[in-house]
């Protein structure tokens, strides 16, 4: 509960390493019934700890009762990361395969804006990151938390485009501009990248096996929640789109997702029969 995690930021306070990787591991099921309670208390003691110094990552276990949102908000008020834990392979993969990135901090308060260009880009939409939007005057804001990126992790960002003009017609122009902004670990200033991207419209057969991976994640969320945007996907589909992007993957993790996808699509249509 909430007098735990006071007492292990005490014990991260007392061996603090001013150049070092200050950070609170938590593992539990989100129930704080002791000590700091409430949403409000515990958002405001873990930003109050960040700003000195100490992170915090958090370790979801449990079923029934897990409080899986709340501990991911606190992950991310801590400039740390959330996990799952629901068997040993997982803790593996997040502790062996992807240590460094989980535990290391390499880009602090990482912010991206997306620039279309109108006369390409009739209309576009974000797919997720929801809880991570920021306003449009915060992205040259530094005193605004943003993210965090670990080393050797990638973020990826998915957007649904309605194109103003066809693929001929628009030979040659930008359609879009990418604007970055980090900064440093322990700096309070920020760094700034501007990407043009290349104007290339392709069929999604033809994209890169991450990209193609990507695509079925995203798909295989909106079916979850019934999203109003997920159109014509199909959890036959998404499973097809993700067997066909596998051949990197060497822990076997899309191998695993993919057959949860086929559980998902087994489920469904269990219920569509009741």
């Amino acid at each position: 509960g909430g007098t735990a995690l006071q007492r292990a930021y005490e014990l991260a306070a007392s061996h603090f390493l001013p150049e070092g990787n200050n950070r609170v591991i938590l593992a539990t099921d989100g129930d704080f019934n002791i000590g700091i309670s409430s949403p409000e208390e515990l958002e405001k003691f873990i930003v109050e700890k960040r700003q000195t110094g100490i992170y915090l990552s958090a370790l979801g276990f449990g079923m029934g009762n897990i409080q899986d949102g709340k501990l991911e908000l606190l992950a991310d008020k801590g400039n740390g990361n959330y996990a799952y834990i629901d068997n040993l392979e997982e803790a593996e993969k997040l502790f062996i395969t992807e240590g460094s990135g989980t535990l290391f901090t390499i880009a602090e308060d990482v912010k991206l804006q997306v620039e279309f260009d109108s006369s390409v880009v009739s209309a576009y939409r974000l797919i997720g990151y929801e809880n991570r939007l920021l306003a449009r005057e915060d992205f040259e804001n530094d005193a605004k938390d943003a993210g965090e990126l670990g080393a050797g992790h990638t973020v990826t960002a998915l957007y649904e485009l309605e194109p103003r003009v066809t693929a001929a017609s628009g030979a040659g122009k930008t359609p879009a501009t990418v604007h970055l902004r980090y900064k440093r670990p322990r700096e309070a200033q920020s760094y700034y990248l501007r990407h043009e991207t290349a104007p290339a419209v392709q069929p999604v057969e033809q994209a890169s096996e991450n990209f193609r991976f990507s695509a079925a994640v995203a798909a295989f969320a909106l079916l979850l929640r019934d999203s109003q945007y997920k159109g014509q996907a199909s959890f036959e589909a998404v499973a097809q789109l993700a067997e066909n992007a596998r051949q990197a993957d060497l822990e076997g993790h899309r191998d695993e997702f993919v057959e949860l996808v086929k559980k998902a699509e087994k489920l469904s249509h269990l219920a569509a029969k009741r």
